[in-house]
């Protein structure tokens, strides 16, 4: 294998790994909206909550079915998965910073080598040229 075809694989494995980490990223990008989605939603509940007076009801889905659910433990329980959910967006958020990091310094060496292949096929055509 010539020094041309070597820099070649591994400019196409860089890139394929680069290729990687933009979809990891991209899942970790999804993930962070649907906690996005589900935080808002825990809060419009929690916020209606506070419009209630004692004598209301509320009622929990479980399953198919409506069941009665005292008003301070639904109140407790929205406030349980909301701070769940920001610590859950806490987390992935520090996911996203060192994926971010780790493609930055991916995308650098795809362009370190793409730079040195093409620097060696003008050295090659420069050589080829004056013979």
């Amino acid at each position: 294998m010539s020094s041309q075809q070597q820099q070649q694989q591994k400019l196409q494995d860089a890139n394929a790994e680069f290729n990687k980490i933009q979809a990891e990223m991209s899942s970790i990008v999804e993930a962070r909206q649907t906690l996005g989605a589900q935080l808002s939603e825990n809060e419009t509940v929690q916020q209606e909550f506070k419009d209630l007076k004692p004598e209301n009801v509320v009622y929990k889905l479980v399953g198919p079915a409506l069941v009665k659910q005292d008003q301070a433990e639904a109140k407790s329980n929205v406030d349980t998965r909301i701070e769940f959910i920001k610590g859950e967006i806490q987390r992935v958020e520090e996911q996203l910073k060192s994926i971010e990091a780790r493609a930055e310094k991916k995308r650098n060496e795809v362009v370190e080598l793409n730079n040195a292949l093409v620097q060696q096929q003008q050295q090659q055509q420069g050589e080829a040229a004056s013979s």
